[in-house]
């Protein structure tokens, strides 16, 4: 049985330090020969222990000083997930100066924006290739070395280029220089996505940085040894604090990646993992898969099984006065709820044993806590991973608060909520249009205040005057409300409303949470400003709908580009007396029926919240095509610039 953290706690106290990377030489003497970060699927596999890890930092801090690194300069880490970013990031604020960081995969111009508005002088990539393509488009720009993080040869340049091996032998044979920095230093910059207009470049402080990692210490405790995956990116802030905070207590990191986490999860058997709702989407996914694969007795078996755990939970809920639905129980609302719970719970319990153990091993079977962020949580997802007894923690933040304001605690992990404010962190709710704040349970816009909450946009006073208002309170851009408790539960982004022209607003997500419950509908977005009722853009979920068609002797047939489990055809299936196009009226008629179901069933399901006219969409929404962010969010900007003539059409 999991500890409460309080029990597991292990003091570290790191309040006396300054600066972020005086960390490592701490948990060197602590943790030692305790392996700190594992890439597995590097070429060759990379592991590092405690000790490797603060020498490697030294290392490369000393050779970046060496090089002519100046304490406050700025440097464009361009790279995605290994140890050796790690190891660079922590060495450019070892050496004293200021990290740019962003995904050597990012668009090329974004990239060379983020050089020239970080004046940047130096450049640290990860491959000769990401190198070469940033080349084709320097033209003057100033530099004075580059360092690769791969042991690639290094090529012909006009200024210095070193390897990753080549940095750290310059730095065992210089000594390092302390830099006198505070804790009110910039520590890093990390673009925002820009979506809209030009990324800012976020300013966080080594304050901002020590704060989460000692704060989020309050609500989990992982003990040294015990195993962390890693997939999100890990120059963004929601991972990268994460990776912070677990590696002060002496956890084992674990590189994976979309390819491998699912053997990996088995494999390696984490007791942590962070991740966004879209990676929690495809394990839920991935079971259900499976069970339409089973003979439809056990189907049966199956959803009994669940059905009943779902009332078991729901009563659960209420009965401990954590169901957002009715967050304030009677006494005897309570009590009944205890009785019915009581009453499922040898059912449930029987499930767990045949069905839900079985489903745990998706994730390794030694799972403590998930932690999800980085938007919001769909209901059924939560009710999921409640049911098959793998504890999700829903958290809320931003790249401009470090991220982290809000968590779920495991021994108060209210579902549908973001959880109370970590300590010293305030949350307002208030009228988007004349601030004045609201009332407790109103929907309005989120405003924040904190120790965590950066220093502003870099070389951008108007965009930070705009963010942060005199008395510190930063505007999130998202909508919520807060319960008597002051648990946080978000609504939408400002900036996604839709309006109809009935004047209705109209927040998206939760309405997209609700209609990817459908087994057919793989991602959605909706869509319809200034329109008499909503429309979507909709990419099916091709291998179940293969399966529907397969129930009735028919097969699935696709436009050609369309492609399930990689396949670029679908199947025939066997003794099929006919086909069901994937864009005839059948599929159509199918579609509608789910999206009418789901968004009826919806709490809170308002007339305006009907889905009229939708499209289906052959091409999945992925980072590759630049219509997901690399947490996987959808952007939507992008999607609707992508289907502008489909959208025209769809209401026309």
């Amino acid at each position: 049985m999991t500890q409460s953290p309080t029990a597991r706690r292990i003091p570290v106290d790191y309040s006396a330090i300054e600066t972020l990377p005086e960390i490592w030489s701490q948990a060197a003497e602590r943790f030692g020969d305790t392996v700190a970060l594992q890439a597995p699927h590097q070429s060759p596999a990379v592991t590092v222990t405690y000790r490797d890890l603060d020498e490697a930092i030294q290392a490369f801090a000393a050779g970046l000083q060496a090089l002519g690194l100046a304490s406050g300069s700025a440097v464009a880490l361009f790279a995605d997930n290994s140890p050796q970013w790690f190891v660079a990031d922590q060495g450019i604020m070892l050496a004293g100066a200021i990290n740019a960081v962003r995904s050597s995969q990012a668009d090329r111009e974004e990239l060379l924006y983020i050089y020239d508005n970080s004046g940047s002088r130096a450049l640290i990539v990860d491959s000769v290739a990401a190198l070469q393509s940033l080349q084709e488009r320097w033209g003057d720009r100033p530099l004075q070395y580059v360092v690769l993080l791969s042991e690639e040869e290094p090529p012909a340049l006009p200024v210095r280029c070193l390897n990753y091996s080549q940095i750290l032998s310059l730095g065992k044979t210089t000594s390092l220089s302390p830099s006198p920095h505070r804790k009110s230093d910039i520590a890093t910059l990390i673009y925002t996505s820009g979506t809209s207009g030009r990324p800012k470049g976020v300013m966080l402080t080594h304050s901002n940085l020590l704060y989460e990692v000692t704060t989020v210490l309050n609500v989990l405790a992982p003990l040294r040894g015990e195993r962390v995956l890693s997939i999100l990116p890990s120059w963004h802030s929601y991972e990268r604090t994460f990776e912070y905070f677990v590696l002060s207590l002496g956890c084992t990191q674990i590189y994976t990646n979309i390819r491998h986490v699912k053997q990996d999860f088995k494999k390696y058997a984490p007791q942590y993992m962070v991740g966004v709702p879209r990676i929690w989407d495809s394990i839920y996914e991935g079971a259900q898969k499976q069970v339409r694969e089973q003979p439809a007795s056990k189907q049966r078996l199956v959803n009994f099984f669940m059905s009943n755990s779902e009332r078991y939970v729901l009563a659960k809920r209420t009965a401990t006065g954590l169901d957002l639905t009715n967050p304030y129980p009677s006494a005897l609302e309570r009590l009944g709820s205890s009785l019915v719970a009581g009453a499922l719970y040898p059912l449930h319990k029987l499930g767990d044993r045949l069905v839900y153990r079985k489903v745990r091993q998706a994730v390794g079977g030694e799972v403590n806590y998930l932690v999800s962020g980085g938007g919001s949580l769909a209901k059924h997802l939560d009710l999921f991973y409640e049911i098959i007894g793998v504890q999700l923690l829903q958290g809320y933040g931003l790249t401009e608060t470090s991220p982290i304001t809000n968590v779920r605690r495991p021994e108060r992990n209210f579902r549908g909520t973001s959880g109370p404010p970590l300590e010293r962190t305030e949350i307002r709710i208030v009228d988007p249009q004349t601030r004045r704040p609201l009332p407790v349970g109103q929907q309005g816009l989120i405003l924040i205040r904190g120790p965590q909450v950066m220093q502003g946009y870099y070389q951008n006073p108007e965009a930070t005057a705009k963010a942060i208002d005199p008395e510190g309170w930063f505007d999130s851009g998202d909508l919520g409300w807060v319960t008597q408790a002051g648990d946080l539960t978000i609504t939408g982004r400002a900036k996604d409303t839709i309006v109809l022209t009935s004047g209705e607003n109209i927040e998206p997500q939760p309405i997209e949470d609700a209609c990817i419950r459908s087994p057919y509908i793989d991602q959605m977005m909706l869509v319809g400003q200034d329109q008499k009722a909503l429309g979507a853009l909709i990419v099916p979920n091709l291998s179940a709908l293969q399966q529907w068609a397969t129930a009735q002797q028919k097969t699935l047939t696709v436009p050609e580009g369309c492609q399930l489990d990689g396949q670029d055809t679908l199947p025939r299936t066997e003794n099929a007396s006919g086909e069901i196009p994937l864009t005839g009226e059948a599929v159509q008629k199918l579609m509608r029926q789910e999206l009418n179901r789901e968004v009826k069933n919806r709490p809170g399901y308002r007339a305006d919240d009907r889905i009229g006219p939708f499209v289906l969409v052959m091409e999945p929404f992925t980072m590759e095509n630049r219509l997901l962010t690399q947490t996987l969010k959808v952007r939507r900007p992008a999607v609707t610039a992508r289907y502008e003539g489909m959208i025209d059409e769809m209401f026309a």
